[in-house]
């Protein structure tokens, strides 16, 4: 990650930028929050600012929002003064360092706030089909289109992408274009010149240009509004830019993969999305399967929150009990990776003992993860029942499917040739050519049933 250290580089801050850069930081300096802003605003691009409690926090903040720079901050200060520590919370910092530093809380921090700890946990064929695929175009420069439900990790796949390309020890931007006001997201990835719009005090450099030489993520492309699709569209076309109020194009080398949770073919037909753009953003599909598609990544992925949560909380490592983990691995999981990394993080947190059980591994509500409705142990119960029957077909030719269709509703018929025909859709002459000819393969029919029989 980015960092960026706003104050004074003397005694107990020096140590903590020391300690940051050992836990995988790139740092950068400046000693006033107006040097921070034109840092900023030149596009030397930060992913978190630390710093000095004693600036003047909140200025910081309003500087950047008038100048539609997002980044988050959090304050540090020799001393731990509550009420300054409070004021810098209050202010818009996100966290509170005090000084002298801990290794461990700085790392935590940076881990927390900029929320990079997130590698990739895979055990499952169907992950690993992704992950070979990526790492197959990963080397080249084509945009690549990552779907898949919400929660499934599809920007942990997109930074993986970026680890594994040439472009690795550049830049990796990531832009949500969901979380963005419509109106902010066109300075956010574009950049605007000086007098563009109200508060526009001087160039601010986009993403666009911040990601210049790495890779830049669209995170829910499809929320994108359809003037930006075509400007997007553009910049990919001819690999440069325009800033808002900007009069000469900018030259830009990235390389740009997009996301999104919805039918994007569907959007293209809806009118909602522009379907040149859906070309030339998919070149390359990676398709990241729910979590209920990958059982096999369940409790490996379980295993690994309760590891990391339990070193970010302070407590002992324990391990999974054997019941828990069979509740882990039948459970539908619709809110996918996300809602089982929160799941385990309040597992870690109730957990007594010296394993996790499963009663400590509860539902959002506090409900233990065995208590299900029974409208949900139904739906779960045909669900699986669905997929049982789909992969019993798997490998049967039709006529083998024909065949036993043909059997099973005769037998349910209880052998009445004329309502079986009358369900399948099909002549009771041409059942009972059917019906024959299986017999003589020596297959058994069921006889008819006495007088229910109509034939």
């Amino acid at each position: 990650m980015r960092l960026l250290v706003v104050g004074q580089l003397n005694g107990q801050l020096a140590s903590a930028v020391k300690m940051a850069m050992s836990a995988g930081a790139k740092v950068s300096h400046v000693e006033t929050i107006a040097a921070a802003t034109h840092a900023l605003r030149a596009g030397q691009g930060a992913d978190l600012l630390m710093v000095d409690y004693h600036l003047d926090i909140a200025a910081l903040i309003a500087a950047n929002e008038a100048e539609r720079i997002r980044c988050p901050v959090v304050a540090c200060g020799v001393g731990a003064d509550p009420q300054r520590a409070a004021d810098a919370i209050r202010a818009g910092a996100k966290e509170f360092i005090p000084l002298p530093p801990d290794a461990a809380l700085i790392a935590a921090v940076l881990a927390a706030v900029a929320d990079e700890n997130r590698p990739m946990v895979v055990r499952d064929p169907a992950m690993q089909a992704v992950m070979s695929l990526a790492d197959q175009v990963a080397g080249s420069d084509a945009s690549i289109l990552i779907t898949g439900e919400s929660g499934v990790g599809k920007e942990v796949v997109a930074r993986y992408v970026h680890q594994k390309s040439r472009r690795a020890s550049k830049t990796f931007i990531s832009v949500n274009c969901a979380a963005i006001p419509e109106n902010l997201l066109e300075s956010e990835l574009f950049g605007h010149e000086k007098g563009a719009f109200t508060g526009a005090v001087a160039r601010r450099i986009g993403k666009f240009e911040e990601a210049n030489g790495g890779t830049l993520l669209l995170d829910e492309i499809s929320e994108m509004d359809a003037r930006l699709q075509a400007k997007l569209l553009r910049a990919l076309q001819e690999r440069e830019i325009d800033r808002v109020g900007g009069g000469k194009p900018v030259r830009v080398d990235i390389r740009v993969i997009a996301t999104s949770n919805r039918d994007l073919a569907q959007a293209v037909r809806d009118g909602t999305f522009r379907e040149d753009l859906l070309y030339r953003l998919n070149v390359v599909n990676l398709r990241v399967p729910p979590l209920r598609e990958r059982p096999a990544d369940i409790v490996a992925l379980a295993e690994f929150f309760a590891r990391k949560y339990a070193a970010a909380n302070g407590v002992a490592e324990r391990p999974l009990s054997a019941l828990a983990r069979q509740r882990l691995a039948t459970h539908r999981w619709t809110g996918n990776v996300r809602e089982l990394e929160n799941a385990m993080h309040r597992a870690v947190l109730l957990a007594v003992g010296p394993e996790i059980d499963d009663a400590a591994i509860r539902l959002p509500d506090g409900q233990p993860l065995s208590a299900l409705d029974p409208h949900a142990r139904a739906a779960q119960a045909a669900s699986l029942a669905a997929e049982t029957a789909t992969r019993a077909y798997v490998g049967q030719t039709v006529a083998e499917m024909e065949q036993q269709l043909i059997l099973d509703t005769l037998s349910h018929c209880l052998g009445n040739r004329t309502h079986a025909a009358n369900i399948l859709g099909i002549s009771i002459r041409t059942l009972r050519n059917k019906l024959k000819e299986y017999a003589d393969a020596g297959v058994a029919i069921t006889p008819p049933q006495g007088a229910m029989n109509a034939a």
